[in-house]
């Protein structure tokens, strides 16, 4: 396969890739769309890395603290993203060009400049809460088992898995497929840990209030909380712009052609939005019907980690705690190691090396010292909500270089989804101005 970094036209897809799209031609659209299912793509990538840390965060905070009043988010936030990203293969997947270089000459230096910059900064600050994470799930889950690990120590652990994962992605499309298995197994595995705690309480869970929790609303704040804050931070989460640099190449690095468009579209759905929007929903149901908020309860002590010794009444003692600290690992790990790999894209390209090359390699362990996540990361909480705001604040402006780039460039973008861009870009600027500018600027809200 042609290397993404060289600049050289790589349209066409890989023989192997070609041929099964060849393969396709003349059957039903279900046919086809049965045929993606089974043979899966890098939309599962993108499920991983977001469903890391701050997601966890997010669903937890927004189980307890609103009950289901905020399911709605973490699919808004999905399809926002899933608007551009479907814009995004097209381009990337049609362009003779790199993607960040065709940013930069459609869109201008400076908005790919920001674009690869976000990404980078994202992977590195997002990798300290993951490390966090997996070691208190890890340290929690070894509590459960009548061992003692510290969650420093258990990071590190964490840390040797994660490396070889990151090294293994890219290096043949046949490689990329077996990464992919690793993941869709890891994201497989977490939705069947948060489902479990789901069954058990499902008769006591009132699905009424569940399916209006989809209906897009804003409650009061409760225990100081803004609801504002876990919006523009569940938004922000869903699709992350590390993601948005790291999904144009790990199409290229799949072998994908100007011919998977379509398969590309159906990927981001069913590789992408499913997998993330039933994990999510799972937590935050899990998290309202066994440990809902009480009025002068403190807020800022809880965790993730907290929610699985909560699940404990549920599962029993060791069952519960287990069951929720491997869904949270899972999380964590697959996000880790996709933030090297995002985190390498981002270095070969400002420096306009290519995959493989030692400026990508240096790129890959540029996060390693996330891994003292558990010596820094002390509240997790408060540090994980305003990362995805901050790092949320990249977003529009790559979405209007994508909005640019779609525009100047040759291929067909058409105004349907120009104007869906443009809203979902207006929406997140919205969301995030609504919890930001009054933090700010506090004297013009009082």
């Amino acid at each position: 396969m042609t290397d993404v970094g060289d600049g050289k036209d790589v349209t066409a897809a890989s023989p192997e890739e070609r041929a099964f799209i060849e393969g396709l031609a003349g059957k039903s659209r279900m046919a086809r769309y049965g045929a993606y299912l089974r043979r899966g793509g890098p939309g599962y990538l993108q499920s991983a890395m977001t469903l890391g840390g701050g997601t966890a965060v997010f669903s937890v905070y927004a189980g307890r603290m609103f009950g289901y009043e905020l399911l709605w988010v973490a699919p808004v936030g999905m399809l926002i993203g899933i608007i551009m990203l479907g814009v995004l293969a097209k381009l990337s997947l049609e362009s003779g060009d790199r993607p960040y270089r065709a940013m930069a000459k459609h869109a201008g230096k400076p908005l790919a400049l920001a674009w690869a910059l976000g990404a980078l900064i994202a992977s590195i600050i997002w990798h300290f809460p993951q490390y966090a994470l997996a070691g208190a799930a890890v340290s929690d889950a070894a509590d459960v088992g009548g061992m003692k690990v510290a969650p420093a120590y258990a990071a590190f652990g964490v840390l040797a898995i994660a490396l070889p994962m990151s090294f293994l992605y890219g290096r043949t499309p046949r490689l990329a497929r077996v990464y992919e298995s690793i993941v869709k197994f890891l994201i497989v595995g977490v939705i069947a840990c948060f489902a479990l705690v789901v069954f058990r309480i499902s008769g006591d869970t009132d699905w009424g209030a569940v399916a209006r929790g989809f209906v897009p609303s804003v409650p009061e704040a409760r225990g100081g909380l803004s609801p504002w804050t876990l919006i523009a931070s569940g938004l922000a989460a869903a699709v992350g712009i590390n993601m948005v640099l790291l999904y144009p190449y790990s199409l290229r690095e799949r072998g994908w052609g100007k011919d998977h468009v379509e398969f590309a579209r159906f990927d981001l759905f069913a590789g992408m939005l499913l997998p993330y929007m039933i994990a999510t929903t799972l937590v935050i149901v899990a998290t309202a019907g066994t440990i809902p908020w009480s009025e002068g309860e403190a807020v800022k002590k809880m965790m993730p980690v907290d929610a699985a010794k909560a699940f404990g009444s549920v599962l029993g003692p060791t069952a519960g705690r287990l069951v929720f600290d491997l869904g949270l690992i899972g999380m964590a790990l697959s996000t880790i190691a996709l933030h090297m790999v995002a985190s390498g894209f981002a270095i070969a390209e400002i420096t306009g090396a290519g995959r493989g090359s030692w400026a990508y390699r240096i790129g890959t362990l540029l996060p390693i010292p996330g891994v003292l996540g558990p010596f820094i990361w002390k509240d997790l909480v408060w540090l994980a909500i305003p990362t995805n705001i901050i790092c949320g604040l990249f977003l529009p402006a790559t979405y209007i270089g994508i909005i640019l780039w779609s525009k100047r460039s040759k291929s067909r973008v058409g105004p349907l989804a120009l104007a869906l861009m443009a809203i979902a870009t207006t929406v997140l600027t919205v969301s995030l101005a609504s919890d930001l500018v009054p933090k700010l600027f506090p004297t013009l809200f009082k």
